[in-house]
């Protein structure tokens, strides 16, 4: 497996995110007739929050970003792009599991959607994620906390 770390996102890592996003989810976007050049950036841009937003490297340089945002009654898993030459290495996995753990220690369900047709949605699926909801565009999907196994000693 390739070595890679996260770090918090800078406002300034914003245009990167920007054109990995549009590269990204391009394929996805044609097959559903949706895809539109300029949307695809504003919409990141519009979404952006550097809070809640991590940015994924791979030997110190921009290999992709996550974001997870807090919300009433679980925690959304948002704009999770990760470089097309990187992907099936076992980073998305990775970065993955280290936020549900997160999220598992604090007792919250996580959310996300998917466009329909997307291999990402085995990814999540492969992580415990269930189908909640779906529509001829969007997968909405939850993972729900999972439950502990307690043996007496």
């Amino acid at each position: 497996m390739v070595d890679w770390g996260i770090r918090r996102a800078l406002a300034a890592d914003i245009e990167a995110m920007v054109e990995l996003r549009a590269v990204v989810m391009r394929a996805d976007l044609e097959r559903l007739g949706r895809y539109d050049e300029q949307r695809v950036r504003q919409r990141m841009r519009d979404a952006y929050d550097p809070s809640h937003t991590w940015v994924i490297e791979v030997g110190g340089e921009f290999a992709g970003c996550v974001a997870l945002r807090e919300a009433e009654d679980a925690r959304w898993l948002e704009h999770f792009f990760l470089a097309p030459h990187l992907q099936g290495s076992g980073i998305g996995s990775g970065v993955l599991r280290e936020l549900l753990d997160r999220c598992d220690r604090d007792g919250v369900p996580v959310r996300l959607n998917v466009l329909q047709g997307s291999p990402a949605r085995r990814l999540y699926e492969r992580h415990g994620f269930t189908l909640e909801t779906e529509d001829p565009v969007d997968v909405f999907m939850v993972r729900r906390v999972p439950e502990r196994s307690y043996r007496l000693i």
